[in-house]
């Protein structure tokens, strides 16, 4: 596991969606107490309905509906793709952290080549629709790197992952 569990007591999950990212980690043992934050009504209904036991609330990811600190550490996975500011994302994701931020977005061009030949996305060369952000390893890691400290970075493809301080 790319995290050390030890010390982390709250989580949340930004940009949870269906909810499986803190279901993954409650099952791994990583944390106690779990929020869920989507800006969709729709993903939090249905990630509610899949896991009763959570919280949920509805936020803007450049302002979060929590205080600064709020949490040992903060996931947001397949987010910052979709984001026109994702640098400001950051940020905002840093206040609210106390320790850690979990980050993963697509590794480029490798997600849009897999996406392509599995015939995905043909019109757009395997582009998803909503992407308007596409990083290799070392592009995401200078963006992340300008507000956070990188601490590992790893790939299973088609993802990138970052685990980063505050």
């Amino acid at each position: 596991m790319i995290i050390n569990k030890r010390g982390v007591v709250k989580v949340i999950d930004v940009g949870c969606g269906e909810g499986f990212g803190l279901r993954n980690l409650r099952e791994n043992k990583v944390g106690k107490q779990y929020l869920d934050i989507d800006a969709s009504s729709k993903a939090l209904k249905l990630a509610k309905k899949i896991n009763p036991d959570f919280s949920y609330v509805k936020g803007d990811i450049y302002k979060l509906p929590v205080k600064q600190n709020a949490a040992e550490l903060v996931m947001c996975c397949e987010v910052l793709e979709h984001l026109e500011k994702p640098e400001e994302a950051l940020r905002e994701l840093k206040r609210v952290s106390k320790k850690y931020i979990l980050l993963s977005v697509p590794y480029e061009p490798w997600f849009r080549l897999m996406n392509f030949f599995r015939g995905k996305y043909v019109k757009t060369l395997g582009n998803h629709p909503e992407h308007i952000n596409w990083w290799g390893t070392r592009s995401f890691n200078k963006m992340v790197s300008k507000t956070l400290k990188v601490k590992k970075q790893v790939t299973v493809l088609p993802w990138q992952i970052i685990l980063a301080e505050v």
